[in-house]
């Protein structure tokens, strides 16, 4: 069982920004990369964004130049920074590990280990 404690959620309006941690063991921190997805109401799964170890970041294009993922080696966290967050940018986000290089890192499937979520919502 591995433990990747989310935090930072909350109730904000249109305009806000927040910032959501994961919390790894040094052990999950040097996977390949983690990520963050979110699941918004009544829907699938969605990738947010990942970071590899060597800090390489992807970001889906609807937070693309909104939010920035980063990774604190000291603290073996990894960080959501959102910013002119949107209504459609609520859901309960999770923070997830790729273990190994994947073909498909957008695909939720690919990755090993989940926090339990944190939820944030966003009003107009």
């Amino acid at each position: 069982q591995v433990d990747l404690p989310e935090s930072g959620g909350g109730l904000l309006h249109a305009g806000d920004s927040l910032r959501l941690s994961c919390a790894a063991s040094e052990r999950t921190f040097r996977s390949y990369a983690m990520g963050w997805f979110r699941v918004p109401p009544g829907k699938d799964r969605e990738f947010v964004a990942s970071i590899t170890r060597t800090g390489s970041a992807d970001y889906s294009e609807s937070v693309k130049g909104r939010f920035t993922i980063s990774r604190d080696n000291a603290e073996t966290t990894v960080n959501l920074h959102m910013d002119s967050l949107k209504p459609e940018d609520t859901g309960v986000y999770y923070c997830g590990t790729l273990l190994s290089r994947s073909p498909y890192p957008r695909d939720w499937r690919q990755y090993a280990y989940w926090g339990q979520g944190t939820r944030v919502t966003v009003s107009s």
